[in-house]
């Protein structure tokens, strides 16, 4: 009897682990395939492994790594380059030699600008290694070339030379360049020295005409009446001067946070197909959202109607501006408005071209804002980190919403200096409101202009009213785990 329990309890055992490792059976035929050269192959396991929803999510970054690599091999940069931006924002510890393809298959897909982007994302990653912070300046001059901007290739390239004097090729291309810049400015100087020979001729010609320039000056007659008056002498009454003492001024909280740099993605959802459902606020409330942050000194990046590929690119952008931002002296925020949902203690936010037949789909075509957005904030050097989700809307797949459970968004764990505001209490929905913005946005707006509200009276606000104007039925959440103030208007002085 104990004999056939155990042989149950085992046989249950084996069932439950058979998925897992057949999955990374998977990705050792894809690591396989990938070291033997058969890149096709490796694509294809590592495709296959990516598609099982049970399968250890740990292991993402890396596959997403192999993957790209093997689309880079095989001359795919476009399927590469966005491989790669998972890698990186999965969190690969390879991050430098990452970007360094990254910028590789930029220039190969003729995109130079982004290119120059990614060798300076390098760069910073791959900063200690003198022979490889060498080349990278090499191929970045390289690009900077091409966009005709040579004062930069010269500086990259003398940056170069002063790690490696003997790299022949750094050599050759800053003696090219410094021919070329010395010759263009010759050119300039003998344009400048004919139009001052063509002035000066002017003016010779001109000297042969005399012409009368003679003033006559009256003389100066006293006139009848008037008598001579003796000379003033000024008399000089000697004063004690009361000098007061110099008024210091004391710093205002403008003044204290004057060196902080602001960073905000922005972005809004609206136009999704039919089988989704259509939004109409979440694109002005973006835009709207976008104007007033950069009213309050924020640099923003605005997306409307994104696709998946184009909210990751946006988010790689936005980390890189955030990583490369002073430690303690930064702020970081994130605002989406569209559909989203939860599924296995994640949320998703929904891109317009997310095709959900199936639950096991929301991972593999929706963004998870714990995994991808707030994981990536709190890994920079920002001092407050601030999530704004206006996603509770009602389930946008209701063939699934059985299998899903409860609506709307969950909260998600606070991590240091984290601020997390949601429109409404987890597991609940908001609707669209019925004008330009909807009801959550609309009310921040009004709130985030006042001067001198720290963030969390800001979001206090922002609940009183949206709970007098819903009759108690939207009630809207955050979550806070900040240190320090945060302003969007600073106290006014006086």
């Amino acid at each position: 009897m104990k004999t056939g329990r155990l042989t149950i309890i085992l046989f249950l055992t084996l069932g439950l682990m058979h998925p897992a490792s057949a999955q990374f059976k998977l990705y050792e035929k894809g690591h396989d395939s990938y070291t033997s050269g058969q890149y096709a192959d490796a694509i294809k396991n590592f495709s296959e492994y990516l598609g099982k929803s049970t399968r250890d999510k740990s292991m993402d970054g890396e596959v997403y790594y192999l993957r790209a690599l093997s689309y880079y091999k095989t001359n795919d940069f476009k399927n590469a380059i966005a491989d790669f931006e998972e890698a990186v924002l999965l969190d690969h510890p390879n991050k430098g030699n990452i970007y360094w393809f990254v910028a590789k298959s930029c220039d190969k897909t003729g995109d130079t600008k982004e290119a120059v982007g990614a060798y300076t994302s390098a760069l910073r990653e791959l900063d200690a290694n003198a022979e490889t912070k060498a080349k990278l300046l090499y191929e970045r001059s390289q690009m900077y070339t091409k966009l005709g901007q040579i004062p930069l290739a010269i500086a990259d390239l003398r940056s170069g030379a002063a790690l490696q004097p003997n790299n022949a090729d750094i050599r050759r291309d800053l003696e090219k360049l410094d021919k070329q810049s010395v010759a263009g400015r010759n050119t300039a100087e003998g344009g400048v020295a004919a139009n001052q020979t063509t002035n000066t001729a002017g003016v010779k010609k001109d000297a042969g005409v005399k012409k009368d320039e003679s003033v006559k000056k009256e003389p100066v007659v006293a006139k009848k009446d008037e008598a001579a008056l003796p000379p003033v002498t000024p008399q000089v009454t000697q004063e004690k001067v009361v000098v007061p003492p110099p008024v210091v001024a004391t710093p205002s909280i403008a003044d204290f946070y004057k060196d902080e740099k602001r960073y905000a993605l922005v972005i809004g959802n609206g136009n999704y197909p039919k089988s989704i459902g259509v939004l109409k606020n979440p694109v002005n409330d973006a835009t709207d959202f976008a104007k007033e942050l950069q009213n309050s000194n924020f640099e923003v990046q605005l997306l409307t109607n994104a696709t998946y590929g184009q909210m990751r690119a946006a988010m790689l952008r936005f980390k890189e501006k955030v990583d490369a931002g002073d430690r303690d002296k930064t702020v970081s925020l994130f605002y989406y408005a569209g559909h989203g949902l939860q599924r296995d203690d994640e949320n998703y936010l929904v891109p317009i071209d997310a095709m959900i037949e199936f639950e096991d789909d929301i991972a593999r075509y929706c963004f998870p804002v714990q995994r991808m957005v707030l994981t990536n904030m709190e890994r920079s050097n920002s001092r407050m980190n601030i999530v704004i989700l206006d996603a509770c809307r009602n389930n946008p797949f209701p063939a699934l919403s059985r299998s899903l459970g409860e609506q709307g968004l969950m909260e998600m764990r606070r991590a240091r200096g984290s601020f997390i505001a949601y429109a409404t209490a987890p597991g609940s929905i908001a609707s669209d409101g019925p004008g330009r913005n909807g009801l959550y946005t609309q009310e921040l707006l009004k709130a985030m202009r006042k001067p001198g509200l720290t963030i969390e009276q800001v979001f206090k606000e922002v609940r009183q009213s949206v709970l007098r104007l819903s009759a108690n039925k939207q009630n809207t959440w955050d979550s806070s785990n900040i240190i320090g103030e945060f302003y969007f208007k600073f106290p006014e002085t006086r």
